[in-house]
């Protein structure tokens, strides 16, 4: 699996160095279909609203001094994420890096399944755990995270693992970052509790470029 194409509409991919991850600019995240595959504009994903975001530290997806650390969950992978909001139900992949050090992303003709980013926390350990999915694909059309954008703080996700357990995450804020200004430590950052981030493309789909201009990022916590 290559990150080469992102997934479908060509961009530069995720490069991971060591236990973080550094954003190539101008490309992150979950691949999308390539213009030229579609006869007809291809429906746009919804957007965060402007008031989607909360406020204070949790928010903006850096570790709050005022919340105690909480010891979280054993480590387990995750195999499922429910979104009752939106109507996602998926299974999940674990993905890793290629050998450029790039992050793998889900392959296009498996658009409609998630990825976890396995270096990373798994959902309900402490620390922020990473996943990914497609916008869309030139096969199916709206892919598992077309919808993320309509999230609102309150919503919940809830994660299956491996272990039996279930990790449920209430969503704090919702935003859309342009691929350039990826909020990289925010995401992959540390963090003294358990959370979880979900990410997809998102913005107009350029078709000059090929590709979308912005993510849309999901933050999330679990209480402890």
């Amino acid at each position: 699996m290559t990150a080469t194409p992102a997934g479908g509409r060509h961009g530069k991919p995720w490069r991971a160095a060591g236990a973080a991850v550094v954003v190539v600019l101008a490309m992150v995240g979950a691949g999308l279909i390539g213009a030229s595959f579609r006869s007809a504009p291809a429906p746009r994903p919804p957007q965060p609203l402007a008031a989607s975001a909360s406020t204070g530290p949790a928010a903006a997806g850096v570790p709050d001094p005022d919340v105690a650390a909480g010891t979280g969950l054993a480590r387990s992978a995750p195999t499922t994420i429910a979104i009752p909001r939106i109507g996602v139900d998926a299974a999940i992949m674990p993905l890793g890096t290629n050998p450029d050090g790039t992050v793998q992303v889900p392959p296009l003709e498996r658009a409609q399944l998630a990825g976890w980013y396995e270096p990373g926390p798994s959902p309900g350990e402490i620390g922020n755990a990473v996943i990914v999915g497609h916008v869309d694909s030139a096969a199916i059309g709206p892919a598992v995270f077309f919808s993320l954008g309509a999230l609102q703080p309150g919503d919940t996700i809830t994660v299956t693992r491996q272990d039996g357990q279930q990790a449920t995450f209430t969503v704090e804020s919702v935003k859309a970052y342009p691929k350039t200004e990826f909020p990289t430590e925010q995401v992959y950052g540390p963090s003294n509790r358990p959370g979880l981030r979900v990410v997809t493309c998102g913005g107009t789909f350029d078709e000059a470029a090929g590709s979308y201009p912005d993510n849309v990022v999901v933050f999330a916590s679990m209480p402890v």
